[in-house]
Order: C-alpha cells, then structure tokens, then sequence
C-alpha cells in the first residue's frame, strides 16, 4: 500500500510521539476500519494505510530511516547521509553520495565519491582528483532496489474491540445484588450470558464482563463487554447516587404532635421519628439505609413529609377540625 500521505498523520500522532502512543493510536484506529468490523467500501484500504503507517513506526530502525528519507527509504542504501541523499534528489537525475566530511574550495570534500545517475543506466565515479570511470549502477549498488527491499509483514494481530450494552435494574436489584441473565443480538446469533451483579451498583455504572467482546483477528485475544447499569423508574423511590428518597404520609396530627412511623426500605421495613410541627417537604434521614457501597460509605435514605387529610371526614372528625378552626391562631400564610 502506498499513498503520498505521511505516516505520522495517518496514525494521527506527531512525529516526536513514543511507541505507546503510536501502538494506542494504531489499536484505535484498526478497531474502527477493520473489514470484519467496517463494511464501508473504503474502510479497507484505509485500514491497509494504517497497517502499513504502523508497521514502519513501531520498528525503530525502519523509522529512523523513514524520518532520515521521507518516503524514498526503502530506495536508499544503508550508510548514505541523509543531507547528501537530498542533495541528489534535488540535482537532476539525483544524487546519492557517502557520510559528510571536510570541505574544499570544489565543494567535495577529500577521499569522497559521487556516483552521478545517467539515464544510460552507468555512472562516473570521480575521486577529488576529477579522474573517474564508468560503472554499472547494478554492480554498485548489488541489487539493493530489488531482492534486498525489506519484505511486508503481515498485518499484525489486532485484539477484539471492547463492546458495550445497557442491563436494566429495578431499585431492589441494584439494591442486592445477584445473578441475572440477559440476552444479547450480535452478528453470530443471541448470546445469553450470566452476570454477577454486585450488591449496590449504581446508574452508569459498568460490569466488566472479560473477553466476551468482539473478537480479535490472527489469533489475537478477544474485547470486553461492558455492561452499562441503567436504575429503571420506581413507583416508590427516587434514586440520586447512592441516596434514596421516598414519601412518607402523614397525618395532620401525626405532624403537628410528632409520631414514630414505619418507612419502607429496600432492605425491609425501618422506623422513622417524626419531629413534632412537621409540614410537608420536610427531610428525615435515616442514615446508611440508602444504597450499600462495597468500597466505602453506604448512601442515606430520605423520608419526604408529605401531610394527607381524610378524602370524606366523619361527624367526630368535622367537629374536631371545626373546633381546632375556631380554637387554632396558626395562619400559615403569613
């Protein structure tokens, strides 16, 4: 595969980056273009230009030879300078010479050869002296243009991409924890895995599922799935975080006079105290009930007031209630 692109900006990384970053930048962008994984009519040669832009980068010698000639390396025999190499590029028909030296008023330099390339096929090789005679460029340089080229690789075995799905909890699942089953479409057919839930998950938190991703190609090892945790809605709880909030009904007397009152948990039943004077809105915390955390402090659970008075009254109510009207100074709009 050959383009006029550089190297360095197929891989998306600058020319001074480490062989990490090359490797990452490399893992990434074969994920993306990979045949069995793309099916865009081009991501395949795309995906052969990365290949062939990492296979000259993560050898060492070969990019040290790349970032000396740029494209020609694989044309230019070892031991050449890189500046004399230049040099010949730019003359006409190009020149290619040995390493640098001291300077004459000719511009060579003593003891130095160049081999000028004639499109007859020969060269002259003129000492400082000026005195030459013609070679074969064949002999001169062995046949480096043909058998000696360094041969292609293969391409290199990428690992399976990382893959993600949702997993669906009500409250109490997250809550516990345990094994649940879930099916999952993929391009060989549903697979069903069994997953350990830990007790205490929250939303947006992921299960690791290893090597049950996409699968890697030579021989390499296979992604992780991912399993996305997403808290479904609740009749009774609202979640944030790992802090848990439910309403607690009240009466008008339990509020104004104080009661303890049941609370239901994820974990059972608990008893809340109501201060007396409660109106609605009023937060009870019920410390460390909310949703467990394995690696530190659980969440707390939150009891809402919320005051709820008889649909119908009774005769007795009626007179009561009239009675605490007439009785009553408390105006709360004030």
């Amino acid at each position: 595969m050959a383009t006029g692109r550089d190297f360095y900006e197929i891989l998306g990384v600058p020319r001074n980056a480490g062989q990490e970053e090359i490797q990452r930048a490399y893992r990434r962008l074969a994920r993306s273009y990979h045949p069995d994984v793309n099916h865009d009519p081009g991501a395949e040669e795309r995906f052969k230009e990365v290949s062939e832009a990492y296979d000259i980068l993560s050898d060492p010698d070969t990019r040290r030879r790349y970032d000396a000639f740029g494209r020609d390396f694989r044309q230019v025999p070892e031991g050449v300078d890189p500046r004399t190499w230049a040099r010949a590029r730019a003359g006409e028909g190009g020149r290619a010479g040995a390493g640098p030296g001291r300077r004459t008023r000719g511009g060579r330099e003593p003891g130095d050869e160049e081999v000028w390339i004639r499109s007859g096929g020969t060269g002259s090789v003129a000492g400082s002296s000026g005195i030459g005679e013609d070679i074969d460029l064949d002999d001169l340089f062995g046949g480096i243009f043909g058998g000696a080229r360094r041969a292609r690789r293969g391409w290199a075995p990428i690992p399976g991409a990382d893959q993600e799905a949702e997993l669906e909890l009500t409250v109490e699942e997250a809550y516990h924890g345990g094994r649940r089953s879930i099916t999952l479409s993929g391009p060989d057919g549903p697979r069903t895995f069994e997953v350990t839930v830990p007790a205490g998950v929250v939303d947006g938190q992921r299960i690791r599922l290893a090597g049950q991703g996409g699968r890697g190609t030579n021989g390499a090892a296979p992604g992780d799935l991912y399993l996305v945790v997403r808290i479904a809605p609740h009749p009774r709880y609202r979640l944030e975080g790992r802090d848990l909030y439910v309403l607690l009904p009240l009466t008008p007397w339990e509020a104004a006079l104080g009661a303890g009152v049941p609370v239901e948990t994820p974990d059972g039943e608990a008893k809340v105290t109501v201060p007396p004077g409660s109106s609605s809105g009023r937060r009870l915390r019920l410390r460390g009930r909310g949703m467990p955390n394995p690696r530190g402090t659980p969440g707390n659970l939150y009891a809402e007031v919320r005051i709820m008075v008889p649909p119908r009254l009774t005769d007795a109510e009626r007179r009561l209630f009239e009675q605490l009207a007439t009785t009553s100074t408390f105006d709360p709009r004030r």
